[in-house]
């Protein structure tokens, strides 16, 4: 293993850095070195979302991108949102909702919802958008559809947009970008 690091990043807020194999998914430093195994590796090609955790803001599947690549980076994973003590407002609606059965979708269901959210606040548009900038008030059509990237076996998809509506009619209401 080279002494040198490949990359330095910061995970849920903590500085790490890593020096090892250069193929090495994120999600295998994040699980198997790291030891946050709330990230959980589904499928491992990028097509469940279990492995969903957020990268400088944006979401992205951590089975299908390497830790090297991520240099620099800030990486929040679910461990990195709330704690069982101080839960974020997402994971209370989760809760208060089930939105989850197993549970082994939830922690990537959650990132996803999260940035999701941030992209909402920003104005982003989806393919169902109508429109260039994001919707205000998007309809549960629209937020299936940016969730989409996310399955959940157990098909708890109705009480998942549940835990989404509610956070979004709670939440105050910030200036589009």
């Amino acid at each position: 293993m080279p002494d040198t690091p490949q990359a330095r990043l910061v995970v849920n807020g903590t500085p790490r850095s890593f020096a090892g194999d250069p193929r090495r998914t994120l999600l295998d430093f994040l699980r198997l070195d790291l030891g946050l195994t709330g990230t959980k590796k589904g499928c491992d090609h990028g097509q469940c979302g279990a492995c969903t955790v957020i990268v400088n803001g944006r979401r992205i599947n951590a089975c299908l991108s390497l830790v090297a690549m991520h240099d620099g980076d800030d990486v929040t994973t679910i461990e990195g949102l709330g704690s069982p003590e101080a839960l974020s407002a997402l994971q209370r609606a989760f809760v208060t909702h089930d939105g989850f059965q197993c549970g082994y979708c939830t922690p990537g269901q959650i990132c996803s919802a999260t940035a999701m959210l941030d992209e909402l606040r920003a104005g982003w548009p989806s393919v169902v958008t109508e429109g260039l900038s994001g919707p205000s008030d998007p309809s549960d059509d629209e937020l299936r559809e940016r969730m989409s990237g996310n399955l959940c076996r157990c098909g708890a998809y109705s009480n998942i947009i549940a835990a989404i509506r509610e956070v979004l009619q709670t939440e105050p209401r910030e200036a589009s970008a």
